[in-house]
């Protein structure tokens, strides 16, 4: 199993970033939300993601800079779920993940509204497939 979380995870691209915003839809699992939207993306990966921390809430960057990498390291650890529903689906997700929390959490905490968070998100993956 691949664990890796490189560069071709990362979401760049303004224009994909714009539309999650516009056109994405929410996924809430406090001190999470995420938002998504099925794209078109420019690598191969089933997803790739940007990581957010509020200024206003952290004004110290080196503690932004520490919830951004606790939180990258559990999605890193924790994808597959993930990557296997949109594979099994054939599809492309651009997620947003923002850190709503005025406090630090433990990694321990963290993984866990991560994964809920993620089991969430397939589930709402899952009830718009059959609308469609």
């Amino acid at each position: 199993m691949n664990e890796r979380l490189g560069k071709s995870y990362k979401l760049k691209s303004k224009k994909i970033i714009e539309s999650v915003f516009n056109d994405g839809e929410t996924v809430k699992q406090f001190p999470f939300l995420v938002k998504f939207c099925n794209q078109e993306l420019p690598s191969n990966q089933a997803f790739q993601i940007v990581f957010s921390v509020s200024k206003r809430r952290f004004k110290k960057a080196p503690d932004r800079n520490r919830i951004k990498r606790l939180m990258r390291e559990v999605v890193r650890k924790n994808k597959h779920s993930l990557e296997a529903q949109l594979q099994q689906n054939n599809q492309q997700l651009a997620l947003f993940l923002i850190y709503t929390n005025t406090e630090i959490m433990s990694y321990e905490e963290m993984n866990r509204k991560i994964v809920l968070l993620f089991e969430r998100l397939i589930a709402q993956l899952i009830s718009n497939e059959t609308k469609a």
